[in-house]
């Protein structure tokens, strides 16, 4: 009978007392909007957001609930919860998270490791599905041609240029 439900999340957040995940989804089965709270346990202020995200998005009791939740967001909101841990507000911690989500335009990638270059790569693809533009939006345009001024003197760079070089 389990196999049977779908649940579509609708909102996910964090309560901090007790420490807790909550999420609001509906179940398609009854078409019931119902809340599911998934209590966080040996989580301290020196935990890896990261993988309390990823324990609890494959942890078998709340698996097929948390499919449309991201895994970005779960790591959001436990780091929220540790924020609260080490005695940040609210606004603190976001902000925090905030500056730790935000890509740094002139960061140079080829010096980060694996595990922080698939950080900044998950953000990116966030960002970018958040931005996409979709066949059934309502402000969908398909083709779009821009034309660039002309009027500006156009920067050559140096890999623009012909080369004689054998790579």
């Amino acid at each position: 009978a389990g196999a049977a439900m779908t649940f579509s999340a609708q909102k996910c957040g964090v309560c901090f007392q007790p420490p807790s995940i909550v999420l609001i989804y509906k179940d398609s089965g009854q078409e019931k909007t119902r809340q599911r709270i998934m209590p966080v346990r040996n989580f301290s202020r020196f935990s890896d957001c990261s993988r309390a995200a990823e324990q609890l998005k494959n942890n078998p009791r709340h698996k097929a609930y948390l499919q449309g939740v991201s895994l970005r967001q779960l790591q959001k909101l436990y780091s929220l919860l540790r924020g609260h841990l080490e005695g940040q507000s609210l606004a603190e911690s976001l902000e925090k998270f905030r500056q730790e989500d935000s890509i740094d335009p002139e960061e140079d990638m080829n010096k980060l490791d694996d595990r922080e270059l698939a950080k900044r790569k998950s953000i990116m693809d966030e960002l970018f599905e958040k931005n996409r533009k979709k066949k059934d939006d309502p402000d969908f345009v398909y083709n779009v041609e821009v034309e660039f001024p002309q009027d500006e003197q156009l920067e050559s760079c140096g890999w623009d240029l012909e080369s004689d070089e054998e790579i």
